[in-house]
């Protein structure tokens, strides 16, 4: 059977969470990122992609499947053996939202398609979400989710014995000032002004996300699971992580030019242990998260608010 024939059926029904936006989240993330000056009071705005923090699910141990995911739940497609794989996504900022005021998430299937790649038959499925407050769609994000039901062997290099194994954030200098058409410059290691991150993610920075998220998927705290049921040869950085990293560059490089819309999309992962530079152009907005020989493992680009 294949997996187009597993899911021909298969409607799941919009969910509808409630959460109150309450500020510890955003201070245990922001010391989590080493930045204890960001605002996490009532009434504060929600930096870029900083909701995944809400709206979480925390189900009964027993309806865990072996890889920590959910055995069943709203969105995740009927497939045999299924493994999951986040590719990207796509939010639209109409208002941000706001700490300290209840806020309503609606979820709903967008589409589901199966295709054919190298590593064999795989289902591509996007989930919609809207997000209002104070009765105001705010946000809109569309994630792309990739499922397969056979286990094939990822080609990411494993990290050199010489890598570090600890946390290290380090920002460029902030731009004095940043001009409206974001062309102020930040001192870059080429001089060139471009915004940029130095970061070094162990497992203590991957159980801490996993906390704030509520992600029980073994691939980023389980070695022995990681290395012999995955096939991956370290514990895996989450790709919400490095695009919360890229969404940082504009927010702290140019805070007074608010992100209207932000695309992503993880290409390769990004082992603990592993040495990566997260970079954005300030002229056009492309971000990026690459290894040392200038792989680029995520990508993405923001459109400013008029």
């Amino acid at each position: 059977m294949s997996l187009a024939d597993h899911v021909r059926d298969w409607r799941p029904a919009p969910d509808v969470r409630v959460d109150d936006m309450g500020p510890a989240p955003v201070r245990a993330l922001a010391r989590t990122l080493d930045r204890p000056e960001v605002v996490a009071e009532p009434g504060a705005a929600l930096p870029p992609l900083w909701h995944w923090l809400y709206f979480l699910d925390w189900p009964a141990q027993s309806e865990l499947a072996e890889d920590g995911h959910l055995v069943e739940g709203d969105f995740l497609p009927p497939v045999p053996g299924r493994r999951r794989m986040f590719a990207g996504g796509r939010l639209r900022v109409h208002a941000p939202l706001l700490l300290g005021r209840p806020a309503v998430r609606t979820a709903s299937l967008a589409g589901v398609t199966a295709k054919t790649g190298r590593s064999g038959e795989l289902l591509f499925v996007t989930v919609r979400t809207e997000y209002r407050q104070d009765d105001e769609l705010r946000l809109v994000e569309e994630q792309d989710l990739v499922y397969r039901s056979h286990l094939t062997r990822p080609t990411s290099p494993a990290p050199s014995p010489a890598y570090r194994s600890h946390l290290t954030l380090s920002f460029s200098p902030a731009p004095s000032p940043v001009s409206p058409t974001g062309r102020g410059q930040v001192s870059g290691r080429d001089g060139t002004g471009e915004w940029r991150i130095e970061m070094t993610a162990d497992a203590r920075l991957l159980f801490r996300f996993s906390a704030l998220t509520a992600n029980t998927h073994r691939i980023h705290y389980d070695q022995d699971y990681v290395r012999n049921v995955e096939g991956h040869p370290g514990l895996i950085v989450h790709g919400p992580l490095l695009a919360v990293l890229m969404a940082e560059l504009p927010r702290r490089h140019a805070p007074d030019r608010p992100v209207a819309s932000m695309t992503y999309r993880f290409r390769r992962p990004v082992l603990a242990g592993e040495p990566v530079l997260i970079t954005g152009d300030p002229r056009t907005g492309r971000l990026s998260v690459g290894d040392l020989s200038g792989d680029v493992r995520a990508e993405a680009e923001v459109a400013f608010a008029p």
